[in-house]
């Protein structure tokens, strides 16, 4: 008795719309509601829970963006050069995020909040100023690790219901995290600089 053999074609071919949607349908789908923009009926997520998360991120972000830039121009003494430049880094990095998170949540039809009555009540982490070098960066580091935890969350909530803001979410916890990793050595290296003294 003969054997059949199996194609290596992936199972979608052998038997259509298990996997995949047919073709015709996914033209279909794409033309029935071509208003909605990037938001297909595929779309698995919340989307007035999934913006209000995104303007709680953009009002952190912001918080972030305005207390580095104050950190940056209030920093002095012989120490500050290298941890202005950082602080300098992490206020870009911050603003690039504000505006992945805009164009976010424009892609899934809502409105950044920009508004400044409301940003500080919106943002999970404070706007501390700090009086010394050190107490800026502690400041910052506090800020990242609240920002850490939150975008944790968020992704937990979000999961498979919409990959695009679970990725987006992802890159701003992994620079979140190098933030963190460059405070803690900074913090570390004003300790060395106390214990030689």
């Amino acid at each position: 008795m003969r054997r059949k053999t199996r194609s290596a074609a992936p199972r979608h071919a052998e038997a259509p719309g298990t996997f995949l949607s047919d073709v015709t349908e996914l033209r279909r789908r794409a033309r029935r509601e071509i208003e909605e923009g990037a938001v297909t009926p595929g779309y698995r997520g919340d989307r007035d829970t999934v913006v209000k998360l995104l303007n709680v991120s953009l009002a952190t972000e912001i918080v972030c963006v305005l207390r580095y830039k104050r950190h940056y121009y209030m920093a002095d003494g012989i120490h500050a050069d290298p941890v202005k430049a950082e602080f300098l880094e992490h206020a870009n990095e911050e603003q690039a995020h504000a505006d992945r998170l805009c164009e976010r949540i424009r892609q899934l039809g809502g409105e950044p909040d920009l508004d400044p009555s409301r940003l500080l009540s919106k943002s999970h982490t404070e706007y501390r100023e700090g009086t010394t070098l050190v107490d800026m960066i502690k400041e910052d580091l506090v800020a990242e690790r609240i920002a850490i935890e939150s975008y944790k969350e968020m992704i937990d909530f979000v999961g498979k219901d919409d990959p695009t803001t679970r990725r987006l979410f992802e890159w701003i916890l992994g620079q979140e995290e190098e933030h963190a990793d460059d405070l803690a050595d900074l913090l570390k290296s004003f300790d060395g600089e106390k214990a030689r003294q």
